[in-house]
């Protein structure tokens, strides 16, 4: 154990900083976030310890069901849209014969936009009367949407926008994994006679295949834990027709001053996306030990 500590104690002590900051901004408020979860606490009263009562009261909150219900919709929306289309952006882009270098920009620019503004941009987008998606439908002869006002169309209008925002920038990535592959692959899938769909299927995607499945249970984090959109955009309506397990959490906390339903929810969520997390983690090696043999 010391010969192998002595091995890699350089290494090691790089590290010590990304650990000291890790703890003190993601574990250990994780971990006072489980504690809260049992406890009746209202900032400057002393915290009184109830066991499991803010979990009983979130598990029968009615709203929780919606919530719940809300926000897969808007994970499944989002890997339909954002999951696959960067796939096909990248590829696509990759067979320019010229030109990738602007339109690996261009496709990029909406992930540098500062939230806020983002949000801002998109608010008067989806405007019924003056936004310039609905002027653009009208051009088609498609009547206008109420989009964000409307409870069949505000999660999808935020599912548009997250997806528009984001795209660029797993598209490029999977752009850089593309450099990856040798060129000899896909010169011998052409001198067997291969056209272009048969180079990707054979050669491009099963050598996608480990950047997508890191890339698809990020985005399953991501997604499942979204606030930001709904937060700004809509403030969980129409009628919670965007309201979020997160922005339940946020209610909890800073709108009805409940912390310890606030914790109990959120250590809940946190429990998914640690199962979802130690799923992907065993069936990778499973898949790593199955290719090695």
């Amino acid at each position: 154990m010391l010969r192998t500590f002595a091995k890699y104690r350089t290494g090691l002590l790089f590290l010590v900083p990304a650990f000291i900051v890790y703890g003190l901004f993601q574990w250990i408020p994780i971990g006072y976030n489980m504690v809260l979860g049992f406890q009746n606490y209202v900032p400057g009263i002393e915290p009184e310890w109830i066991g499991l009562d803010n979990f009983r009261a979130v598990l029968s909150d009615p709203l929780l069901g919606r919530a719940t219900v809300n926000t897969l919709y808007y994970v499944l929306m989002c890997l339909v849209f954002g999951y696959l289309l960067p796939v096909v952006v990248a590829i696509l882009l990759s067979e320019l014969p010229r030109g990738k270098g602007l339109m690996r920009l261009g496709i990029y620019l909406p992930k540098i936009i500062p939230g806020i503004a983002l949000y801002i941009i998109w608010i008067w987008i989806f405007h019924p009367t003056l936004g310039a998606l609905n002027g653009i439908t009208g051009f088609f002869g498609i009547p206008p949407s109420q989009w964000l006002l409307s409870r069949d169309t505000a999660m999808l209008s935020l599912v548009i926008m997250s997806t528009w925002a984001g795209f660029g920038g797993t598209a490029v990535l999977y752009m850089a994994s593309m450099t990856g592959i040798r060129e000899e692959l896909y010169e011998a899938t052409e001198l067997e006679g291969a056209g272009i769909f048969q180079r990707i299927r054979h050669v491009t995607l099963p050598a996608l295949a480990p950047t997508m499945k890191l890339l698809f249970l990020l985005q399953l984090i991501a997604t499942l834990q979204v606030l930001q959109e709904p937060f700004v955009m809509t403030g969980g309506g129409p009628d919670n027709a965007t309201m979020t397990l997160m922005m339940l959490v946020y209610n909890h906390a800073f709108v009805n001053a409940e912390f310890g339903k606030a914790g109990a929810l959120g250590a809940l969520i946190f429990l998914v996306l640690f199962v979802l997390s130690m799923i992907y983690i065993v069936r990778a090696k499973v898949a790593e030990g199955e290719s090695n043999s």
